[in-house]
C-alpha cells in the first residue's frame, strides 16, 4: 500500500486543522472527503461563514460534508460510501462510535497537548494560563472516552515566559502537520509489514489539569483574587484570542469590557488603579501589573501610552 492507495477522510474545522489537511493534500496523500462544521452566520449581515477547513477543501476540489448531527443516518451512509481506510481528526467535535469505528484502520486524533494532560477543548490556552514551561502535541487512536486513546506520537516545545497563546498555537500547528503525516506513514508501514501499529497506553496521572471550553465569563480578570504573575499568565494565555478582559477605572473614567492583550508583573503595591505618565498600573492580590496593550469597546487595540493620550 502507498499513500496514494490509502483512502483518508479528514475531520476538522479551524485554521489549526487546515494546516494538517494542507500537508496531507500537498504531500500526495489520498484525501477522499472532508467533514467540517455547518456554516455559521457571522458579522453584521449574518452572512454564512465557511470554516477554514471548508475554504481550503473547496479550493482543492475535495468533497465537503457538513452534518448537523453526526449520528444522522443520511450522513453515516454518505460517509460509508467513501470506503475510507483511515480517518484523521484535528480540532473537531466528539465523534460517536458509529463514525470513529467505521474505517478498517480506525481513526486517529491530533490533540494540541501533552496527553493525558489538558484533555478538552482549549488545551493550548490552559497550558499558557497555568504558566507551563513546555507544551506539545500528540496523535492517538480514538476510543469511547474523550482524549483517552493509546498514544502514537508525541512531541514537546518550550513556552517562553512572555510568549502568548497566539505564537504557541502557530508553532504547535506546524508541529502538528509533521505529526499527522508521520503517523499516517507509520500506519502505512505497519499495514505493508503486517504488524500492529505501535501505541502506548496513556499514563495514569492522579492530578490531571482540564482544558474546558472558554466562555466570556471564563476570560474575566479578577485582580483581587490573582497574583501579578497569575494575571500575566492569564492575559498571555488568552492573547490575542479570545482576549482577557476587565472593567477598569482609569484616570477617573470607568470603562467596561476592556480587552487586555499584554501586561507585565511588577512588585510594587498600589491601593487603586493609577495613572502615571503613559502608565496604567493595577493592584493584584500580590504585586501589581502594568497594562501594556489594551482595547476599549469601539476603539482599536493600542498601547497604554496611546490609550492615555486619548483620554485628554
Amino acid at each position: 500500500m502507498t499513500k496514494q492507495d490509502l483512502r483518508i477522510i479528514f475531520l476538522g474545522t479551524p485554521e489549526f486543522a487546515t494546516a494538517s489537511l494542507r500537508a496531507l493534500v500537498e504531500g500526495g496523500y489520498n484525501v477522499v472527503a472532508v467533514v467540517t462544521m455547518p456554516d455559521k452566520p457571522a458579522g453584521r449581515g449574518h452572512q454564512l461563514q465557511f470554516s477554514d477547513v471548508k475554504k481550503y477543501a473547496l479550493s482543492v476540489g475535495l468533497p465537503v460534508l457538513q452534518p448537523e448531527r453526526l449520528k444522522d443516518e443520511a450522513f453515516v451512509e454518505q460517509l460509508r460510501s467513501y470506503h475510507a481506510d483511515l480517518q484523521i481528526v484535528v480540532a473537531f467535535r466528539m465523534l460517536p462510535e458509529i463514525v470513529w469505528a467505521m474505517p478498517r484502520l480506525g481513526t486517529f486524533n491530533l490533540h494540541a497537548s501533552l496527553l493525558p494532560q489538558y484533555r478538552g477543548a482549549a488545551p493550548i490556552n490552559w497550558a499558557v494560563i497555568n504558566g507551563d514551561k513546555e507544551t506539545g502535541a500528540t496523535t492517538f487512536m480514538l476510543k469511547h472516552e474523550i482524549d483517552t486513546g493509546n498514544l502514537i506520537l508525541q512531541e514537546r516545545i518550550p513556552v517562553g515566559e512572555d510568549e502568548n497563546v497566539g505564537s504557541v498555537h502557530d508553532r504547535l500547528m506546524e508541529m502538528g502537520t509533521s505529526l499527522v503525516t508521520r503517523t499516517v506513514d507509520m500506519i502505512i508501514d505497519c499495514e505493508n509489514n503486517g504488524t500492529p501499529l505501535p501505541t502506548t497506553p496513556q499514563p495514569d496521572i492522579t492530578e490531571l489539569r482540564p482544558a474546558p471550553k472558554l466562555f466570556k465569563e471564563t476570560c474575566e480578570i479578577h485582580f483581587d483574587r490573582m497574583t501579578a504573575d497569575e494575571v500575566h499568565n492569564f492575559v498571555r494565555g488568552l492573547s490575542p484570542y479570545p482576549a482577557a478582559w476587565a472593567n477598569l477605572t482609569i484616570n477617573g473614567q470607568y470603562f467596561e469590557n476592556v480587552k487586555i492583550y499584554r501586561v507585565e508583573a511588577v512588585s510594587c503595591q498600589n491601593s487603586a488603579a493609577s495613572r502615571q505618565p503613559a502608565e496604567i498600573l493595577i493592584p493584584c492580590r500580590e504585586g501589581a501589573v502594568r497594562i501594556l496593550e489594551l482595547q476599549a469597546p469601539g476603539k482599536k487595540r493600542m498601547d497604554a501610552k496611546s490609550f492615555l493620550n486619548g483620554l485628554h
